[in-house]
């Protein structure tokens, strides 16, 4: 596609004008924009939380009923298609896109964070038992739940653009549902495109924090915004290089080189650390996990009053949704070939399990610290959660090796996410080609990393949180709109033969042919 075509698409001059005004926005009246930005968290949250949780909770359920259902032998591709990625680099995808540097971040964090203030005001904070809360908590936060959203959006992607012929965006999925008015289609493609560049931007500022508390920990350099904005220069420019490079070297690369280093400190941890209680406590925390999972998706606190779901579970599910059309597109592309059984188990199942490991591992280490040593991690992450990780490693050996390699891993996993994001959005900004042009890849690249500094450099932590709850609220609606479209499109779709019924017609043919003998 030419440039001059490019602009003719108002989905990307569009999308990418209100970006930048909330980049110009941020920049010039950094204070009236942080305000704004609190005042539609508590808008959003207040309002609307409960929404976030129910919706959530129907996609889980919906998309485990479609798996074991008849339609979970349809195959996102041809029938003859066979998977494009082997298993591990497929994972390993999955697993970058989708949690990256937000599960390094709050790997540590979140259980270290419910270990001092617990979720339940009848459980006291430092203790046994808010440990144990707190681990639990830990994996709904990053298990199934936020997966279903990703894996709706993919499902019904991969389908279309693998079984039907037909391009990657988000209002060709809902077309069966609303139609192919040009107007609704502009408007669902760039609702689709702002909850991602927002939805990445709180990925990437997160990141940027950790980095720089990471460089704070380690070399003694100082936490400020200045050299939070160095940081995303250089991000920015290495994303940009790897952006160039196309979706089968530089990300397949990199989604590979993140998944070893992510499994080497996974192992480091758990046989450095506390082995023994970190296996215990993952055993004991996945099933209260199991116990819980349906209080735990439904809670909200009228009775009681407070803001703590509102601050954690219904900013992940937020968060989840303002980037699901980014991860789901991504899932979606690297998907083909995989039944939508396969894809439904895998989406679900198995990053959510590494992501419990993961935490176990991590958070497990810093718990047993904190109430076996004294060590005062709660106390740290309590006062700048961007210390989490690495205040963590001072109670382990080679501290120095491992916070190194750990900031390279971050800085691995931000430029995975953006240049993940970069190919979505440029994609979903020209009319979903599969090859983008480099000037759309140019705009978001530029664009994902200017908002992310403005958000920064306005309000921190609190308005990246912010730019995913608000961005996430249309976007609930049109998921919930996806369910019905692609139970629309599977009634339609003829449905391949299984191979116990194949054997079953095969015998009832061999014995009609012996009654004719």
């Amino acid at each position: 596609m030419e440039s001059k075509e490019l602009w003719k698409n108002p989905v990307f001059y569009l999308s990418a004008s209100f970006i930048l005004l909330l980049v110009l926005l941020g920049v010039t009246m950094p204070s009236r924009f942080g305000a704004a930005a609190s005042a539609l968290f508590d808008l959003t949250a207040i309002n609307f939380g409960w929404f976030y949780l129910f919706s959530v909770f129907i996609l889980i359920v919906f998309l485990l009923f479609l798996a074991v259902s008849k339609y979970g032998l349809i195959r996102l591709g041809g029938e003859d298609e066979r998977p494009e990625f082997p298993f591990f680099t497929w994972i390993g995808m999955l697993f970058s896109a989708g949690f990256g540097v937000g599960l390094v971040f709050w790997g540590v964090a979140e259980p270290m964070s419910h270990f001092f203030t617990p979720p339940f005001q009848t459980v006291d904070g430092q203790t046994e038992a808010a440990a144990r809360v707190a681990m639990g908590y830990s994996f709904f936060h990053w298990g199934i739940s936020q997966w279903s959203v990703f894996a709706i959006v993919g499902l019904v992607i991969a389908f279309l653009q693998f079984r039907k012929n037909k391009d990657g965006l988000v209002s060709t999925a809902l077309a069966p549902a609303v139609g192919q008015r040009p107007a609704v289609r502009h408007t669902i493609d760039c609702l689709a495109i702002i909850a991602t560049v927002l939805g990445i931007a709180t990925s990437l500022g997160l990141g940027i924090l950790q980095v720089n508390g990471g460089l704070h920990a380690v070399f003694g350099v100082g936490n400020a915004t200045w050299i939070q904005m160095v940081i995303i220069g250089v991000i920015f420019v290495a994303y940009m290089l790897s952006s160039t490079t196309g979706l089968n070297k530089g990300i397949r690369y990199l989604s590979n080189l993140n998944l070893g280093l992510a499994l080497l400190l996974l192992l480091f941890v758990l046989f450095l650390g506390p082995t023994r209680f970190i296996l215990e406590s993952f055993t004991l925390a996945i099933g209260d996990y199991i116990s819980n999972f349906i209080q735990y998706s439904l809670r909200m606190e009228p009775y009681v009053g407070g803001t703590w779901v509102r601050d954690w579970t219904i900013f992940y599910w937020a968060w989840a949704i303002a980037w699901s059309p980014y991860v789901g597109a991504f899932v979606a592309r690297v998907s083909r070939g995989r039944t939508i059984r396969e894809f439904i188990v895998g989406v679900m199942i198995v990053p959510p399990l590494i992501a419990c490991l993961w935490i176990a591992t991590f958070g497990g280490t810093a718990l047993w610290s904190d109430l076996n040593v004294q060590a005062g991690i709660a106390d740290v992450v309590n006062e700048d959660l961007t210390l989490a990780l690495f205040q963590t490693y001072e109670f382990l050996p080679l501290t120095t090796v491992a916070s190194i390699v750990s900031l390279f891993l971050i800085v691995t996993f931000l430029v995975t996410s953006a240049d993940s994001a970069t190919f979505i959005l440029a994609s979903m900004s020209s009319f979903g080609r599969t090859n983008p042009p480099r000037l759309a890849k140019m705009t978001w690249g530029v664009l994902m990393s200017a908002i992310a500094a403005a958000l920064l450099y306005a309000g921190g932590l609190d308005a990246l949180q912010t730019a995913s709850l608000v961005a996430a609220l249309p976007f609930t609606i049109i998921l919930l709109i996806l369910l019905y479209a692609i139970v629309k499109l599977l009634r339609q779709e003829p449905l391949p033969i299984r191979k116990a019924d194949l054997k079953r017609f095969r015998r009832l043919e061999k014995a009609a042919n012996k009654k004719e003998k």
